[in-house]
């Protein structure tokens, strides 16, 4: 299977939102209500992608995968963000990696990963109930510190914080 990675530009921003909603419902609809996934929450999502790829800044790292000219998966990285007083113990952060069920597998996740934040130290939050997510990145390094939270818009889905 062919696949292109490159770098977003504005108009990717709607694929990117509706890729964005739907493997959020392959991952974690056990954990969510059916309500959860409003109109208003799919909106949300372009307005998120289209203020990040409208506004683009220098540390961040984005980038998406193309199979066939469609967006298949994507990745988001940056320097750590934390609230006031929260302990950062890296500097780059993965924020978000999503790819579609029908190309889990096809390494589709490992090339954005590589080209989202290398092979250095960094930190990500995963939900502790999604073990796909958790074993992948158990194999590129990363380990749990013991850090948990819960997102007050999701409050089913405890986020674990992991190193490497």
């Amino acid at each position: 299977m062919a696949i292109t990675l490159r770098e977003p530009t504005l108009p990717d921003a709607p694929q990117i939102a509706k890729l964005h909603v739907a493997t959020w419902r392959e991952a974690y609809s056990h954990l969510l209500p059916a309500e959860f996934f409003t109109e208003d929450h799919v909106q949300g999502r372009h307005v998120m992608w289209h203020r990040i790829l409208g506004n683009p800044r220098q540390d961040w790292n984005i980038r998406i995968a193309e199979h066939n000219a469609q967006v298949v998966g994507f990745a988001f990285a940056g320097p750590s963000y934390g609230g006031e007083g929260q302990d950062l113990p890296r500097d780059r952060q993965l924020f978000s990696l999503y790819v579609s069920a029908i190309h889990h597998g096809a390494g589709v996740g490992q090339s954005l990963l590589d080209a989202a934040v290398g092979d250095g130290p960094a930190m990500l939050w995963v939900a502790k109930d999604n073990p796909r997510a958790v074993a992948f990145y158990r194999r590129n390094g990363f380990a749990f510190d013991g850090t948990e939270q819960t997102d007050p818009g999701a409050p089913r889905i405890v986020d674990a914080r992991m190193l490497r």
